[in-house]
């Protein structure tokens, strides 16, 4: 493993449901969008990365990645059929206040640079949000998508940049 990708799921692979609330919860899976998917298909493929999800949808999977309800399953269904498979997921380091506030951005950063740490053979990695980290270390790799329209072309080509450029 070299190149990895750390993907979120909301506001990433899917906008649809970033309404007025911004809190509304998915109920099927059903608003991951497949172009969104295909996307990610052509980072991934282009830059050879493995992807690491540090999205809370990481806690719909057990610890052999197989998943745990219905959204998780669509999920991964939908990410087979571009042949992209799920590699691993970022540490949990929320409290019980985070989970309460919904504030995992706090956290988020560390979450990621944790699980570089674990994993000494990273050579280049990208961070696939839309929420603002609070790292500047993290901000280097970070392609931050807009919530509302989620992945587009255009931060794919800033991800394979980030992919590609030894620093």
């Amino acid at each position: 493993m070299s190149k990895v990708l750390f993907l979120d799921i909301d506001g990433v692979l899917n906008s649809n449901f970033w309404k007025d609330s911004h809190q509304t919860e998915i109920s099927d899976g059903a608003l991951i969008d497949e172009e969104k998917i295909k996307l990610l298909a052509s980072l991934v493929k282009e830059t050879n990365s493995e992807i690491i999800l540090h999205s809370g949808w990481r806690f719909w999977f057990d610890t052999e990645l197989k998943p745990l309800c219905t959204e998780a399953n669509k999920l991964v269904e939908l990410l087979e059929k571009e042949n992209l498979y799920i590699s691993g997921v970022t540490p949990d380091l929320t409290t019980e206040e985070i989970r309460k506030t919904k504030k995992f951005s706090l956290v988020k950063a560390d979450e990621i640079l944790l699980w570089i740490n674990l994993h000494n053979s990273v050579t280049d990695w990208v961070v696939l949000d839309d929420l603002d980290l609070h790292s500047d270390q993290i901000k280097q790799h970070q392609v931050k998508t807009d919530q509302t329209i989620g992945l587009t072309l255009e931060n794919v080509k800033q991800a394979v940049k980030i992919l590609s450029d030894n620093k």
